[in-house]
């Protein structure tokens, strides 16, 4: 079970928040990850530097906070690695089929009011409920 961290999770998803309006404000785009990914692949978008800077802040970042905080984030998964690797083809292909990730539909469509990314974000939701419900309750999983 995860801890309950109301105060960090708000910070969090105000920062999340922060960054796609300030996206949008300074470059008109939405703050969907696998859209800005895909613009850094072959053949590279002519804007791939800013695309450039959002990925390395997105990883930096959390690097940074741990050297200051000097707070270890642990991560222990009791899935095997190649079904952590099988289930993120899995969702690529989602996100390919959907045009968009949970955080270009759910984030950003949701706040644009989109019909697109409401129907995308609660088909994520029933299918990530169905999928726990199933591995936790029916095959007796993790």
């Amino acid at each position: 079970m995860t801890e309950f961290t109301p105060v960090a999770s708000l910070f969090g998803g105000a920062l999340i928040g922060l960054s796609a309006v300030l996206l949008m404000a300074f470059h008109g785009r939405i703050a969907g990850m696998t859209g800005i990914l895909s613009g850094l692949l072959p053949p590279m978008s002519s804007d791939w530097t800013w695309r450039a800077a959002f990925v390395a802040g997105a990883i930096v970042a959390p690097i940074l906070i741990l050297g200051v905080s000097e707070t270890a984030i642990g991560y222990d998964s009791p899935v095997p690695m190649p079904w952590v690797i099988a289930s993120g083809l899995i969702v690529g292909g989602g996100v390919y089929f959907s045009s968009g990730c949970t955080s270009g539909h759910g984030v950003c469509g949701m706040a644009r009011l989109s019909l697109r990314s409401l129907a995308a974000t609660a088909t994520f939701m029933v299918a990530a409920f169905l999928t726990v419900f199933v591995i936790r309750h029916l095959l007796g999983g993790f």
